[in-house]
């Protein structure tokens, strides 16, 4: 009972932020997100009788917290093949952990499809964005590719809430430079972020009362290929989520100074008429979104913005996969 599968993260252009059921993990808002194709987390799951306990390893470390994560979510998949063998479970990203760039997306979605594959189960991409929702919200999301909206859902039980895909990769290509402003683990993890500001921030219900009418935009935007619009909803988007942040109690603040200096970077790039836009999550990292056209471009205006340590280029890629084992 062994399964190898990679998937990869996911960045939000409709922003989610907030749950409506923090013991199923269901979103209080729906987004909408693009997967990308140049970062990837690689999961191996093997099912060992002779475990006592699932044992969890992520980039070489072993972390109680996300152990458990990691063990509620292959308890759902346990419950569905009537067994109770633990794991022992390997994860790697190529890419800075917890540190804004969706690694816990791409890494419970990994974790969903190999431990799938792993019970031999055969359950569909619907199925798994359910599951992969339980470990972390944006991992439903990256199941899979291109263009994803994720549904909010209105059932107690969750069933409703889960991702579809929009768009192919293929049908409208774009870049995503990533601008790395900090490697480090960000100070406050997103899920205690989502509680503070959804107990606390001011703004938190004009924030969700806004999403539904920005998601409809959006959708319209990638079903034009409207660049522009797309732009102006994205860049709205993730500024009422950090406006909101800002006035949670004390205030929820992930950006550093060089994610400032970055944005006002691509304002720049803009004014000279350059197709590309910005967005951030929750972390400091800043994504300039732009037509493949361009990314050369972004990428040399973004290197030279002082405490930028690096610069990745991904197009849009597919979604979570099994690479070997049981399937």
């Amino acid at each position: 009972m062994y399964a190898a599968a990679e998937a990869q993260p996911n960045v939000a252009l409709i922003k989610y932020w907030g749950k409506r059921n923090d013991a199923l993990n269901l979103p209080a808002a729906g987004s909408l997100s693009i997967t990308l194709d140049a970062l990837h987390t690689q999961t191996t799951v093997h099912f060992d009788a002779t475990l006592a306990d699932d044992d969890v390893v992520v980039n070489g470390k072993r972390d109680p917290d996300q152990a458990r994560r990691v063990g509620a979510v292959l308890d759902l998949l346990r419950a569905r093949a009537g067994i109770a063998t633990r794991a022992r479970v390997r994860s790697t990203n190529d890419f800075p952990t917890s540190a804004g760039l969706a690694s816990s997306a791409s890494g419970f979605a990994a974790l969903a499809a190999a431990a799938n594959g792993a019970l031999g189960l055969g359950l569909d991409a619907r199925e798994l964005s359910i599951l992969a929702r339980r470990g972390s919200g944006s991992a439903a999301r990256s199941i899979f590719g291109g263009y994803v909206e994720m549904a909010a859902g209105t059932r107690d039980d969750g069933e409703d809430a889960f991702a579809s895909p929009l768009l192919d990769a293929s049908t409208w290509p774009l870049t995503v430079v990533i601008a790395i402003t900090s490697h480090a683990p960000k100070a406050i993890g997103s899920r205690a972020g989502m509680r503070a500001s959804q107990r606390t921030s001011r703004y938190y219900g004009d924030w969700i009362a806004s999403v539904p009418n920005d998601l409809a935009i959006a959708r319209a935007a990638i079903a034009a290929r409207d660049f522009e619009q797309l732009a102006a909803v994205s860049e709205a988007s993730c500024l009422a989520m950090h406006a909101m942040m800002l006035a949670a109690h004390p205030a929820i603040i992930y950006w550093n100074g060089t994610t400032l200096d970055c944005i006002q970077r691509i304002r720049a790039l803009q004014a000279d008429g350059v197709n590309v836009f910005f967005t951030v999550d929750a972390g400091p990292q800043v994504k300039a979104v732009c037509l493949p056209d361009a990314a050369a471009h972004v990428a040399d205006a973004l290197r030279e913005v002082a405490g930028v340590e690096d610069v990745l280029l991904s197009g849009l890629g597919d979604g979570a996969r099994v690479l070997e084992g049981r399937a």
